[in-house]
């Protein structure tokens, strides 16, 4: 037996009566299967919850949309007002949050603070900017004068989120917020093993005076009700795996309902010869092995230039053998737990793979159950080649393999050579050389001297994936807007456009109209 804290021990903030009432949150409409949720960290039960039905899950999207009916009327100064008190509810009981993230994700405290930051400062972002964004623009037209057009942005409906367990109060609710800040009604499903942080966020909402209902949570397996889900519902946003993302694209297109992704990734860091090894290392350490690698935008492969390569391997594997690993509810290393006991062995094997057809391992590439039951030592290697399954396929834990390279050339060619193309770095002295080489990987997001954090947090800019890597985009305006079905209302006058003035026959009106069109080319909204 190990010698481990209890659940009630480890989550000072979260008691079981919290718990018990979250899980009261549930869509449930009658008995249905308890499914357990369990603390990585101890491997103990925390709670349960109902696995919710194809009838829940068309109870919840019909409660949704009876509540969005009135919601939409609401100006969008009015939703932002509301979120706006959800964002301060937010920062008052961020510790109950981040022990929920601990407790039930498995997180080391610092990945799950960067949860709770990211829902707050989207909320925020979106309250700020959501009104103007979402404002009735007047539009150009070819007779200026004649015609007045306008551009109006209207809800989908009701959205439907599928939820991944390893970010479970961002993707859980800051996808959400901009929904809900469009006008929309919101059906979430979390992962059935971490489904608190979802529960805890509405709460919030409707404390911050969201009208209860217009959130929808049904919980249980994705395979059981995200069809359900699918079949209901007028857009999803869902973020997993490429794989999973197919089928439900599919699904979404029969319907001819809209849907965005985020995916998988096989994300790619260059370090070129002139990188300052002091500040790359400890960036890229973090690039890596956030949450325990358990994210969708860490680094699994790493080009270094010839002319450094031995030098960053010695001093990047010293760093990584000094890497901290607990199960304390304070801030410490980055290495989280991994999720589940069959995630664990995955892990394993991938690194098992690799060894045995030849790969060097420099650190790690082993469990750690003196830490926690389901701990996976931080692993570096060398030698990977494209025998080994995780040359290509994304590993998703705390393991990273390094691969010298000649030149910049060389390695934004194997950067690219990928299916997937959602978060690459670049470390160099020279940031202007660093934004060019940037902008040609195919990645959706890049950053230069920084692995994550930077482009995730600019939240003015679009965040999400290329080929593979996802559809559509989170942040930004294009984050607000995928959720709005635009429209195009036009007012004419005297007479129906691009015909002619009555007495005028067809011929003159074409001589006539090709010179004032040429005119017109020279209006400062044409140029």
């Amino acid at each position: 037996m190990l010698d481990l804290p209890t659940v009630g021990q480890l989550a000072p903030r979260v008691d079981t009566r919290l718990v018990r009432d979250l899980e009261k949150r549930a869509v449930a409409t009658g008995d249905r299967e308890s499914i357990a949720v369990i603390a990585p960290f101890t491997g103990e039960q925390i709670g349960s919850i109902p696995q919710a039905t194809d009838a829940d899950v068309e109870s919840a999207v019909a409660e949704a949309r009876r509540v969005q009916g009135e919601w939409k009327r609401l100006t969008p100064k009015t939703r932002a007002r509301i979120l706006g008190m959800f964002h301060d509810l937010l920062i008052n009981r961020a510790d109950v949050a981040i022990d929920l993230v601990q407790l039930e994700a498995g997180k080391v405290r610092t990945a799950a603070f960067e949860e709770v930051f990211d829902a707050i400062a989207t909320t925020r972002y979106y309250a700020n900017t959501g009104p103007k964004l979402l404002a009735r623009r007047r539009r150009a037209v070819s007779f200026p004068g004649l015609t007045t057009t306008y551009e109006y942005a209207h809800p989908h409906g009701v959205v439907g989120f599928i939820v991944p367990w390893n970010f479970p109060f961002t993707l859980g609710i800051s996808d959400a917020v901009a929904a809900l800040m469009a006008g929309n009604g919101v059906v979430i499903k979390p992962d059935e093993k971490t489904p608190y942080s979802t529960l805890f966020a509405v709460t919030l909402l409707e404390e911050a005076g969201l009208p209860p209902g217009l959130v929808q949570v049904v919980t249980g397996a994705g395979d059981l009700i995200g069809p359900a889900l699918i079949d209901s519902v007028d857009f999803v946003m869902f973020t997993g795996s490429t794989e999973v993302g197919r089928i439900v694209a599919q699904q979404a297109a029969a319907r001819l309902i809209g849907s965005a992704m985020e995916l998988g990734g096989m994300n790619a860091i260059i370090v070129l010869g002139d990188a300052d090894l002091d500040i790359a290392i400890p960036g890229i350490v973090r690039a890596v092995f956030a949450n325990g690698g358990q994210l969708c935008i860490a680094g699994e492969r790493i080009y270094v230039e010839d002319s450094i390569v031995d030098e960053f391997t010695r001093r990047f594997v010293d760093a990584v053998e000094n890497i901290e690993m607990s199960t304390e509810f304070e801030y410490g290393g980055p290495v989280s737990s991994m999720i589940t006991a069959e995630h664990l062995a995955s892990v394993q094997a991938h690194v098992d793979d690799a060894v045995d057809l030849g790969a060097t391992l420099l650190t790690g590439g082993k469990p750690r159950p003196d830490i926690g039951p389901w701990f996976f030592e931080p692993t570096v290697l060398t030698d990977v080649d494209e025998s080994m399954t995780l040359c290509r396929t994304e590993t998703f834990g705390p393991v990273v393999s390094i691969y010298p390279v000649p030149d910049v050339d060389t390695a934004v060619a194997m950067a690219n050579d990928s299916d997937f193309g959602l978060n690459f770095s670049v470390w160099t002295a020279d940031t202007h050389r660093g934004v060019e080489i940037a902008s040609r990987l195919e990645a959706g997001t890049v950053g230069v001297n920084d692995g994550y954090a930077a482009t995730w947090s600019s939240y003015d800019a679009p965040m999400g994936g290329m080929k593979q890597s996802g559809l559509a985009r989170r942040h930004g305006a294009q984050g607000l807007m995928k959720y709005t079905e635009p429209q195009t209302v036009s007012v004419q006058r005297i007479g129906p456009a691009f015909a002619p003035p009555a007495g005028m026959g067809y011929e003159r009106y074409q001589r006539m109209l090709g010179r004032v069109l040429k005119l017109v080319r020279r209006l400062p909204f044409y140029k």
